[in-house]
């Protein structure tokens, strides 16, 4: 079935004056709209949507506030400019692929960016809020893979947020535990994202936009973040609707507690000398990114806190006690590659049986069953297939599968399969990285995927925002617009009524509350297709005996 192009086209206009603020300067290229904290003035894009970037949400995160809940921004007198990024957080270059337009990288990294369609303060329009991914260790708001233009053309008001990711986000330590009225550590990027989430709700509404009508997304991290802001009783209130891509906190890997991650805090600071709290806060932010790149190091992640997460993101979703909102998540053909289950090994199918005996032991002969390769080309098709969903793949099931019974509300589930097109001859012989980009074969320290045998994770983001013409790397076709129109058109009826269908786009059902799984398909042509549900129930049976048997 052929897809049109739904696009909902806003003239520009200036932001007029919302009830209870003073007047604005009405210039055609610097819009003013008055916040709780003070006066912005963003820019006009050539489309004519307003545009404020680097609006601080909460005060800087540094000294004695490393490791804190966010705190409220200071305010400011007189215009504030909004025309730039703020700073990136603190992140090592893990992808080197990414493309950042911050102002730098700084620890004071707390900043927001709005794109608006609106004419006047007292528009109502939906609000879309986007938190990158990154894995928790890298990523920023000011990625032009996330940048909001295209979805306020079509009337969404769109926000990217910025929130402190590895060491500086997710420690948890005894005397941060000790310190705190709430009894916890760890989280704070998650807090991060629920502050600014406050933000929106208190000042959004002067930018054009609902603020009782605020949906969340994200990818990969940020797709995970979407999963622990449903799941928290700070910030599950607060939000609408909500959209995942390739990813939740619902995985085969349970979180670490309170306690196991503050043993690992312990034994990370004794690791680089730091004896106290004191001695943590005091060293310099670069030099405590720096010894974040050793190979001992753990990985710092969202937690079960006993505040922000007060149990399991199972038990939160299976109990119903979520956010009871409509979500639309999905994931992609390609989210691991084979080569995580065969290592270095050929593909040959006496290689991929015994990788399969390694991997799933007594369970391996079930594994083969749903996942059969008798060819080497099978081996490379399964395993890619395996990989993808014992990772990626499972943890988005769950959270749809769970919500879908227990959240009260429509949910609507996808499988993205469109593979990039070639890179453009100015790429030469660079390899494709996780983000979107390039890596340089000269760059030791990025990673460098594979060819790719479908659509890989993070594939979809520039499609689902309208954001292709962004990627210089690739040579999009006509075919590639298509798939985008169509991704973002699903998105934007979604974000605007809870429900991707509309126009003539193909007919997308919600999954049904006693285990129904259909999808839709997402490519040159989507299609409605029944997912192979055995294959996630044995997986999660798998991952339940290895935790028993712990």
């Amino acid at each position: 079935m052929k897809s049109v192009i739904f696009l909902l086209l806003f003239t520009s206009g200036l932001l007029g004056t919302a009830i209870g603020q003073p007047k604005r300067d009405f210039s055609t290229n610097s819009p003013l709209v008055k916040t709780a904290q003070g006066t912005v003035e963003g820019v006009t894009e050539k489309s004519g949507n307003r545009a404020f970037k680097g609006i601080p949400f909460a005060a800087p995160p540094v000294g004695q506030l490393r490791w804190k809940e966010p705190q409220p921004p200071q305010p400011w007198k007189g215009v504030r400019k909004a025309d730039k990024f703020g700073p990136r957080a603190m992140q090592r270059a893990v992808f080197g692929d990414m493309n950042f337009r911050s102002n730098g990288m700084s620890e004071d990294c707390l900043y927001l960016n709005v794109w608006t369609p609106a004419k006047s303060g007292n528009e109502k329009l939906p609000v879309l809020v986007y938190y990158y991914g990154g894995g928790y260790m890298a990523g920023d708001g000011s990625e032009p893979r996330y940048d909001g233009e295209n979805m306020a053309q079509k009337g969404i008001v769109t926000v990217t947020v910025n929130y402190r990711l590895g060491v500086f986000g997710f420690l948890a330590h005894p005397e941060l535990t000790k310190e705190s009225s709430h009894k916890a550590s760890g989280n704070y990027g998650l807090m991060d994202q629920t502050a600014a989430l406050r933000w929106v709700q208190q000042n959004i509404a002067a930018f054009g936009g609902d603020p009782k009508k605020i949906i969340i997304a994200g990818e990969s991290a940020g797709s995970s973040s979407v999963s622990a802001q449903m799941a928290s009783p700070l910030s599950r209130n607060l939000i609408t609707g909500a959209i995942g891509e390739s990813g939740s906190l619902l995985s085969l890997q349970p979180l670490a507690t309170l306690a196991q991650a503050e043993e690992m805090g312990l034994n990370y600071a004794k690791s680089i000398g730091a004896a106290t709290l004191d001695a943590l806060r005091n060293m310099p932010a670069d030099q405590l990114l720096e010894t974040t790149a050793k190979p001992e190091t753990p990985r710092f992640r969202p937690i079960v806190d006993g505040y922000f997460l007060p149990d399991f993101p199972v038990a939160i979703f299976q109990s119903g006690q979520q956010a009871h909102v409509p979500l639309l998540a999905g994931w992609n053909s390609e989210e691991a590659n084979y080569r995580s289950i065969l290592g270095e090994e050929p593909p040959t199918v006496e290689n991929y049986e015994k990788a399969l005996q390694k991997h799933f032991g007594e369970q391996a002969g079930e594994v083969l069953k749903l996942y059969p390769a008798t060819t080497q080309e099978q081996v490379m098709d399964m395993g890619t297939q395996l990989a993808s969903d014992r990772g990626t793949g499972f943890s988005t099931w769950q959270w749809i599968d769970l919500h879908s019974k227990t959240g009260g509300k429509p949910v609507y589930r996808y499988f993205y399969t469109r593979p990039r097109p070639p890179m453009t001859p100015e790429m030469g012989d660079a390899s494709a990285g996780m983000a979107g980009g390039v890596v340089k074969d000269n760059d030791p320290t990025a990673i460098k995927m594979p060819p790719a045998r479908g659509a890989v994770h993070s594939a979809e983001i520039e499609y689902a925002m309208g954001n292709l013409s962004t990627n210089k790397v690739y040579s999009w076709t006509k075919e590639d617009y298509k798939v985008s129109e169509t991704m973002q058109a699903y998105f934007a009826n979604f974000i605007k009524t809870g429900n991707p269908n509309g126009g003539n786009l193909p007919k997308w059902s919600v999954v049904g509350s006693q285990g129904d799984v259909q999808l839709m398909k997402i490519d040159v042509t989507s299609a409605a297709q029944t997912d192979q549900n055995k294959r996630y129930q044995l997986l999660e049976q798998i991952a339940g005996k290895k935790t028993a048997s712990r």
